[in-house]
């Protein structure tokens, strides 16, 4: 039971992560269909992070 707990948050985590990041990436937006491309990255923001975390570390 404890590891249905566990995915509940993770899971809720994450999705407050992309709902901060589309709201982010929309603001960013200078016209609509960059708001849609914007939307996009949102939904796919966990491979920019670890991209940009490998990058700083030099790996």
């Amino acid at each position: 039971m404890k590891e249905k707990s566990n995915q509940a948050s993770s899971a809720a985590v994450y999705g407050l992560g992309i709902i901060g990041a589309a709201i982010y990436y929309i603001a960013q937006a200078t016209g609509f269909w960059m708001g849609v491309v914007g939307f996009l990255k949102a939904l796919v923001w966990p491979a920019f992070l670890v991209y940009e975390v490998l990058k700083f570390i030099g790996a």
